[in-house]
């Protein structure tokens, strides 16, 4: 992958963890379940992160700074805003903005992880990774709440 192509993909990165953050930050506002609010708040913080280490390994000079970029205002064009949109549609909906985080993480961990595998830079790659695991784990914790929303036991 040329040094240019990795740029992009890397701001790229950090788009989606900000995307995902994001999403997660406007979910917990409107959430009425204390457990989904909590699981919200908690992903919220840790998308913030996995930009942070995305951040951290962008191989340029020419991003604004992380808190910067942090602030923005959401980018209503990405896949997380469009799909919280649709559970603005009546009351909020705590079942489907779940559902909907379900298919997003498992994505976006599909993403990283096929991401991952075009890239030589082994410090990049494992940066990647790691994310895709967390995003894994993310994935697991939304369906746990999901479930007990539901009434299901895990």
């Amino acid at each position: 992958m040329e040094k240019l192509d990795l740029k992009e993909a890397i701001r790229s990165a950090i788009q989606t963890e900000k995307d995902a953050m994001d999403y997660y930050n406007f979910a917990a506002e409107k959430a009425f379940d204390e457990r989904v609010k909590k699981t919200f708040e908690l992903l919220g913080r840790e998308e913030r992160q996995h930009a942070l280490t995305f951040y951290n390994a962008y191989p340029g000079d020419d991003l604004p700074a992380f808190e910067e970029l942090m602030a923005a205002p959401p980018d209503t064009g990405s896949s997380w805003w469009k799909s919280l949109q649709r559970t603005l549609v009546g009351d909020f909906d705590e079942r489907l903005v779940l559902e909907l985080a379900i298919e997003q993480e498992a994505q976006l961990e599909k993403n990283l992880r096929a991401m991952a595998e075009k890239i030589d830079d082994a410090k990049v790659r494992d940066i990647y990774l790691a994310n895709a695991s967390s995003t894994h784990q993310h994935l697991l914790l939304v369906e746990e709440d999901y479930r007990g929303l539901l009434g299901q036991s895990s």
